[in-house]
C-alpha cells in the first residue's frame, strides 16, 4: 500500500475581468491568478478494495461524487482502468465557497496524487487537460504560481513571480454563490475594468506598486451591492496600511497586500477582534518549485 501526503494551495485573483457571456452559458474572462501560502492537506492511500473513500474534517462537506476530490479520483480510475481503490483524507483550511478555488485545488492535488500513486506517468500538461473536465480553475491549480488566465479560465500563460509582499486574507461570515454572482453581473453597467495587460507588464518589471494600483474585480459590482461587509473589509484593510485590497474571485473573501510586515501584523490582529471576518490568515505569495 502506497501513501502520499500533499498540499493543495489556494489562489487569489490580482485582477478579474469578464469579457462576455458565451452562447454556451460560460463567461469569457481575463484574470491574473496567484497562489498564496494557504493550503489544505491531503493524504492518499492505495487500497486493495476497488472503492473510493473520502474523509474530511468538515462535517458539512459531501464525501461522495458531489465532492471534487471524489470526482477527480473516480475520473482517473475510470479513464485509466485502475483496479485498486483509494482512501483520501482531506483536511480543509482554505475557506469553503470563498473565491479561493479550494475545491479546485483539492481536485488538482488528487489528480497529481492519482498520477503518482498508480504510476501513470502523465505530464503536467496532460493533467491540466484532464483538470479542465472537472472545473475551469483546476488546470491553474495544477500549474500554480503567477499566471494570466483567459478563455473560461483554462488558457494559461505563466508569468514571472509576483514581487514579494505580505498577503492578509479575510473571509467574512457570509457565503456567496458563484452562480448567483455571474447571473447578476451586468457588464454594460461595469464602469471600472482591471488593466490586465498593464498588470502583466508591471509584474514583468517587478513593480509591486505599479501592478497593485491597476487591480480591479468586476464581480465586486454584484457582491458589494448585496453584501456591504465586503467593502467594509476592503476599506479597513486600506486604513490599516494595505497598498491595495480586492475581493478574490466571486467572493466573499477579501485580501490586502502589504509592503510592511508590522502593518500587516497589526491589521491581522485588528481583524481577529473586529468581528468582520470568520477566517483570517496572514500569509505570502507562493511560488512552486519548478
Amino acid at each position: 500500500m502506497k501513501t502520499l501526503k500533499l498540499k493543495a494551495y489556494a489562489k487569489i485573483n490580482l485582477g478579474l475581468d469578464v469579457i462576455r457571456k458565451r452562447e454556451d452559458g460560460y463567461h469569457e474572462v481575463r484574470m491574473i491568478m496567484q497562489t498564496v501560502g494557504i493550503y489544505d492537506r491531503i493524504s492518499m492511500n492505495s487500497t486493495n478494495s476497488p472503492m473510493i473513500k473520502v474523509k474530511t474534517n468538515l462535517h458539512y462537506l459531501p464525501t461522495d461524487n458531489n465532492n471534487l476530490v471524489y470526482k477527480a479520483a473516480a475520473y482517473m480510475k475510470e479513464k485509466f482502468q485502475i483496479k485498486e481503490g483509494v482512501y483520501i483524507n482531506l483536511e480543509k483550511k482554505i475557506p469553503v465557497a470563498a473565491g479561493m478555488a479550494g475545491g479546485s485545488a483539492d481536485a488538482a492535488a488528487t489528480l497529481y496524487g492519482m498520477n503518482h500513486l498508480f504510476d501513470l506517468k502523465l505530464s503536467k500538461e496532460e493533467l491540466m487537460e484532464i483538470g479542465v473536465k472537472l472545473g475551469a480553475d483546476v488546470p491553474y491549480c495544477i500549474l500554480r504560481g503567477t499566471a494570466l488566465s483567459e478563455g473560461i479560465g483554462e488558457i494559461l500563460t505563466p508569468l514571472p513571480p509576483f514581487p514579494p509582499c505580505k498577503v492578509l486574507v479575510v473571509k467574512p461570515l457570509i457565503n456567496v454563490s458563484t452562480k448567483y454572482v455571474y447571473e447578476n453581473l451586468r457588464l454594460d453597467q461595469v464602469a471600472i475594468h482591471p488593466d490586465i495587460d498593464g498588470i502583466v507588464e508591471a509584474i514583468k518589471h517587478q513593480d509591486l506598486y505599479g501592478a497593485s494600483k491597476l487591480f480591479a474585480n468586476v464581480l465586486e459590482t454584484v457582491t458589494e451591492k448585496d453584501y456591504p461587509v465586503i467593502k467594509q473589509i476592503k476599506d479597513s484593510m486600506l486604513e490599516k496600511g494595505a497598498i491595495c485590497s480586492l475581493m478574490s474571485g466571486s467572493g466573499p473573501t477579501v485580501f490586502g497586500l502589504f509592503d510592511d510586515f508590522n502593518a500587516a501584523q497589526k491589521a491581522f490582529y485588528y481583524f481577529k477582534v473586529s468581528g468582520l471576518g470568520k477566517q483570517i490568515y496572514l500569509t505570502d505569495m507562493y511560488q512552486p518549485r519548478i
